[in-house]
């Protein structure tokens, strides 16, 4: 199976170098200079799990080359710029962003039954063109495609090579072999809002406050944005049909990480990025004026955001 990554950052770098490390073939399409960087030095990866290594995927600007799964690591914002790098239509597609409405974005341009819903749950981050630096030892992919309520047939031998559900699971083996947890799920609801919600709650908290999660679980007031965010980003998922988001699941995963657990969005607005507010917050707030529910604690912690980055907040349509 050949595997395009698209976006070699925290995420995508640090997928891409486990897989080439095992030998997967992988070709990694990024920006030219920073395809440059890694054509030249290679892929260097610092992980609390894996070690220290070089990994030397095949690095371009431009993917024109089919490929059998693209890997879409590429923050959201930059999505449908990223998009224009990719010149030939992969078998699959397996996004790792944050927040849902990439998916009809990716959908509309290489099918829908092509694109799975995935998820990834690690703590990486790029410091710099062709680093990775993975901090925290969690690292679980979640995925389901689309069709992932029908027949999966007798075996491997029994299904069609552009079959989503095979080609799945096909990577899933894959990506197990190069150290990455995956599990393979029946509901793409369900697959998208257990993150979701949990991500949404940890990094609205620590950049509204910016303050880690030990100090926002112990102190009282922030402790209760946290739980509010969770409890309102479940009943949005319940009502988008993850019937099995449950906010003592999602609590519980946040009780148990690390005391200096912090965000992405968090570190984006510490260096000066523009923060993932639309992805994460903003499409749990649309999602709710879907179904007529109100978020006042999301709503609250994304004005707090956009205040301390100077960013405008996201536009809801109610």
């Amino acid at each position: 199976m050949s595997i395009a990554v698209l976006g070699p950052g925290g995420v995508g770098g640090l997928i891409a170098g486990l897989l080439e490390r095992v030998g997967t073939p992988v070709v990694v399409v990024a920006r030219e200079e920073t395809a440059e960087t890694i054509s030249e030095r290679g892929l260097r990866v610092d992980s609390v799990s894996f070690g220290e290594f070089v990994a030397h995927p095949r690095a371009v600007a431009r993917l024109e080359e089919p490929v059998d799964v693209l890997i879409v690591a590429t923050k959201a914002s930059g999505l449908k710029s990223a998009l224009k790098r990719i010149g030939a239509q992969p078998k699959l597609v397996l996004p790792l962003l944050n927040g849902l409405d990439h998916i009809a974005v990716l959908r509309e341009r290489f099918g829908t039954d092509a694109v799975l819903a995935g998820t990834i749950r690690v703590e990486a981050d790029r410091p710099e063109p062709g680093v990775v630096v993975h901090t925290s030892p969690f690292l679980v992919i979640d995925m389901a495609s689309h069709d992932s309520s029908g027949p999966a047939g007798d075996g491997p031998e029994d299904r069609s090579e552009v079959d989503p559900r095979a080609g799945m699971e096909t990577l899933a083996r894959l990506l197990k072999d190069a150290g990455v947890s995956v599990r393979v799920q029946e509901s793409e609801a369900q697959v998208m809002w257990s993150k979701l919600v949990r991500l949404n709650a940890l990094a609205c908290t620590t950049s509204a406050f910016d303050k880690l999660l030990g100090e926002i679980r112990s102190t009282p007031e922030l402790r209760a944005a946290l739980v509010g965010a969770i409890e309102e980003g479940c009943a949005v998922g319940h009502a988008e049909g993850a019937v099995d988001v449950d906010p003592a699941i999602a609590l519980g995963e946040l009780e148990l990480a690390h005391d200096t657990l912090g965000s992405s969005m968090q570190r984006d607005i510490a260096a000066g990025r523009t923060p993932e507010l639309d992805a994460i917050p903003g499409s749990v707030l649309r999602a709710a004026a879907r179904h007529g529910l109100q978020c006042p604690t999301i709503e609250r912690l994304v004005a707090l955001i956009a205040a301390r980055a100077g960013v405008p907040t996201p536009v809801i349509a109610r």
